[in-house]
């Protein structure tokens, strides 16, 4: 008789059902309709998290309150969120038209409206991975509250400890602390977080603002508070999905909108019949890179291009900004905030035939008779990436003309799994986290094109997530080390290159032999303790690599030997 072994999984396999569990809950969630995230509905979704413990949420699985990754996620959602039991996620429905000012999250794009003292609306029209992003930070967020909860609650009845007392008498006052009140608060705070005195006092001011100097105190109340509440008067909080959000999400609405126009703009222009370059980045790296050195050579005379572009990244530098943008206007940049399209994506178009190339970081660039025309696009957010390319790679509605797109280059951050921060990527094939789809292509840049520039580049596949707020050592390291040899991870390569097969290999609506260009610079290694994404920005060092990649595909559309 056959023995059969004991098989066990690894932590690798067990972190990817995990993912599976959670991006299958939600999926469940939206379509219901709404789920109370302490409650019974979202049981799944806090123990998938928990089996997860991704790295992003540090000490998520133990008793302690995580203080880096709770600082990554209120950053990511709007002020105010943390007092709400009611958080209704909705389409964009005419908010921005009523008495309801908008906050938008510091490091996420995002329209959020207080509607009363109970009540936040947040604007999702990035599509499903916005959805995944907000549900895997408030799951967290309310984890770490009932930590909170069971370090202060002291029986059934609602009796508090003496830290809790102290800590609601100091915020409950509406003046700024006093350096002593807030030391005295920090220490009976860093009991009710199981952290030391100077772990809460080092962390502190990074949660606080100019009008809410003391918010960290604020946000550990108001999560607790509503802790207690959900355990003693069974007032649990809510997470709604408005019906126009549930009929809405997956048709591009939004994209729609957007890349028409983008398509409108460039016929009135005269520009639609002419070769088109279509570039995701930020909106200073493009400019920057052809005309920031020629306006500001007088100011920094003797200065490295480098050092220019690293002053311009100052957050005080608006008026070089500035100068750059309007030189730029006037050698045929239209510019095109998103105002109406709910994308959040702004755009930048550049004419090169109205270029003065002697004016320029290029006095030799080859555009020949056709001259070029340039789209710069901000950056999508996970699956929008592919609701936007889709949309601006169909034909033009009006009179159905084909766009003559000749390539299309992404340029992006991600996390590395080997080397570091400010390092830069090529990959040469992106893989979808959690199914079989993998998208392999001819990549227009190569590592051999950085080797002289002082940067370490790796070069191979890469993997896109469902989230940053997802990933775990374990499956990273399955990634890596396996036959995969994944060198990074991001949240929209896969979503590009699908839409621009299928517009090119399927649709015909570009050409089949449209060119296409990724690179990445390095924002975190999620496989180095303390290099992940919630231990801070890049601070400077992203300002080299960003600009290198920008060089490199402009360098290759003008044609510069």
């Amino acid at each position: 008789m056959k023995e059969f072994k004991n098989i066990s999984r690894t932590r690798a396999q067990e972190s990817s059902a995990a993912i599976e569990k959670m991006y299958i809950t939600m999926r469940h969630l939206f379509n219901r309709g709404f789920y109370k995230p302490m409650g019974v509905s979202g049981e799944t979704l806090r123990e998938a998290l928990l089996s997860l413990r991704p790295e992003i949420y540090g000490n998520i699985a133990e008793e302690k309150v995580e203080l880096n990754g709770l600082l990554y996620v209120i950053e990511r959602l709007p002020t105010g969120i943390e007092e709400c039991r009611f958080i209704n996620l909705t389409s964009d429905e005419g908010y921005s038209k009523s008495h309801f000012k908008a906050i938008v999250p510091p490091k996420r794009k995002r329209n959020c409206y207080r509607i009363d003292e109970e009540q936040m609306n947040v604007e999702i029209t990035r599509g499903r991975s916005d959805i995944y992003d907000i549900l895997t930070h408030l799951t967290f967020i309310f984890i770490e509250s009932h930590k909170i909860k069971d370090r202060i609650l002291l029986d059934d009845g609602g009796e508090v400890s003496r830290d809790w007392q102290k800590l609601e008498q100091a915020v409950l006052q509406k003046k700024k602390l006093s350096q002593i009140e807030k030391e005295k608060a920090v220490s009976h705070a860093s009991n009710i977080l199981g952290r030391t005195f100077i772990e809460v006092l080092n962390i502190y001011d990074s949660f606080g603002s100019e009008l809410s100097p003391d918010r960290f105190l604020h946000v550990i109340y108001w999560l607790g508070k509503l802790a207690i509440e959900e355990m003693v008067e069974d007032t649990k909080r809510i997470i709604t999905f408005s019906p126009i959000l549930r009929e809405r999400l997956g048709h591009h609405i939004h994209g729609e909108i957007w890349a028409n126009n983008i398509k409108q703009t460039l016929k009135t222009n005269n520009l639609l019949d002419r070769p088109i370059h279509v570039i995701s980045a930020n909106m200073h790296s493009v400019m920057n890179s052809i005309f920031a050195t020629t306006v500001l050579k007088t100011k920094f005379k003797d200065q490295s291009d480098f050092f220019i572009y690293e002053e311009l990244s100052k957050s005080g530098a608006n008026e070089l900004r500035n100068k750059v943008e309007e030189f730029a206007k006037t050698q045929g940049m239209i510019s095109l905030p998103d105002a109406a399209s709910g994308t959040n994506i702004d755009v930048q178009i550049f004419d090169t035939a109205k270029i003065d190339w002697k004016k320029t970081a290029f006095p030799t660039a080859n555009t020949g008779d056709k001259k070029p025309v340039i789209i710069v696009m901000d950056y999508a957010f996970g699956e929008q990436a592919y609701e936007t390319i889709d949309e601006l790679l169909k034909p033009f509605k009006e009179n159905k003309s084909l766009l003559n797109v000749e390539s299309v280059s992404i340029m992006g951050k991600a996390g590395i799994l080997e080397g570091g921060k400010g390092d830069i990527m090529i990959p040469s094939a992106h893989i979808n986290e959690g199914t079989a789809d993998n998208y392999f292509f001819e990549n227009e840049l190569s590592a051999a094109m950085f080797e002289n520039d002082g940067i370490p580049v790796f070069e191979g596949p890469m993997v896109t997530v469902l989230g940053t707020s997802l990933q775990n050592k374990d499956l990273l390291k399955f990634f890596h080390e396996s036959t995969w040899g994944v060198i990074g991870l991001e949240m929209e390569g896969s979503y590009y290159q699908k839409a621009i097969q299928s517009a090119s290999k399927i649709r015909k609506s570009i050409p089949n032999d449209v060119k296409v260009r990724y690179a990445y610079y390095a924002s975190d290694n999620p496989l180095e303790t303390g290099s992940t994404l919630a231990s801070g920005g890049l601070g400077t060092t992203g300002v080299k690599p960003t600009y290198l990649i920008t060089i490199k595909i402009l360098e290759q559309i003008f044609n510069v030997k």
